[in-house]
């Protein structure tokens, strides 16, 4: 184990790192139960976005927390209940002496409750930043424990590679046979409430999530995708029409597939090419600069 000393030479002498925190896109979500402390059981399939939050971490006298990009202002009266200091915290808990001072910088460009894990990945961004300038890792099953403690999506946030999460979220299966998707994600930065799009659900005992085991190519997987659903879907857009209206936009501007992720309002739609949701998102956002709308890829599951 290093001496104070020693971890004081190292500190100065270890330079910045860089973590992207991707945005989570829930491409199917199934509702099929709720636990007896009220959390509900889920089928997701999930992938992951190249665009995303940024964080840059280095050594610091003292710990240090900055905040830019689009939506950081909105975070600035977060204080301590940020989870990205919260998985500071814990982390620097279970590591103990390793973890000398740090300045971390989140450059926030997703918004914010959103329903595409801004938040969870920030988390899980800090949790693989700190572990690489602090030199040092945890037992994977203690990892997924930490980052459990931290919030449901979390831990899916932290392989940030194509999966189905089952159970609350922590179950998590590889998908290495979902291909790339062109896609815009689109929101119209209206609060959307978590807990009363859960408490609005018709019905919380919903078919479970089946792909069958031989999907092959973009096509085959857009058709099972589209067979699937977002059961909060239905009860966002009664708290937030605007999700409606986003939706039918992109179907619009020549979407091959539309949903809401998570709980709301993001919204995606699937394109055959990374050019035309490029076209799509600056024709989108010249018609309501106020909304947001972002061209992207998902990460390949193979990668």
């Amino acid at each position: 184990m290093m001496s104070s000393e020693n971890r004081s030479d190292f500190s100065a002498s270890c330079s910045s790192i860089s973590e992207e925190a991707r945005a989570k896109i829930n491409l199917a979500l199934h509702v099929t139960g709720q636990r007896p402390d009220g959390y509900h059981l889920l089928d997701m399939l999930v992938t992951f976005a190249d665009h995303g939050d940024r964080l840059d971490f280095m050594p610091s006298p003292t710990d240090e927390f900055t905040l830019s990009g689009r939506f950081g202002e909105t975070l600035a009266g977060d204080g301590g209940t940020n989870l990205v200091l919260k998985a500071r915290d814990l982390l620097r808990e279970a590591i103990g002496p390793l973890a000398f001072p740090v300045r971390i910088q989140l450059e926030k460009n997703l918004p914010v409750a959103s329903g595409i894990g801004g938040g969870s990945a920030d988390a899980a961004a800090t949790l693989r930043g700190l572990m690489r300038l602090w030199g040092t890792s945890l037992p994977e099953e203690a990892l997924a424990a930490l980052a459990l403690k931290l919030g449901a999506d979390v831990p899916m946030c932290l392989a940030s590679r194509p999966l189905i999460a089952r159970g609350i979220g922590e179950k998590i299966e590889p998908v290495p046979e979902l291909p790339v998707l062109a896609m815009v994600l689109a929101n119209p930065l209206k609060g959307v409430s978590t807990p009363e799009v859960f408490r609005r659900l018709a019905t919380k005992n919903n078919p479970t999530l089946r792909l069958a085991p031989s999907l092959r190519g973009t096509a085959d997987w857009l058709a099972a995708i589209g067979a699937a659903r977002n059961d909060l879907e239905p009860p966002a857009r009664e708290l937030v029409p605007e999700i409606a209206v986003i939706s039918a936009m992109l179907q619009a501007h020549g979407a091959l597939l539309t949903r809401m992720s998570g709980s709301g309002a993001t919204c995606f739609g699937i394109f055959a090419t990374m050019a035309a949701a490029e076209d799509a998102a600056a024709a989108l956002h010249d018609a309501r600069p106020d909304w947001y709308f972002q061209a992207t890829e998902t990460v390949s599951g193979g990668a």
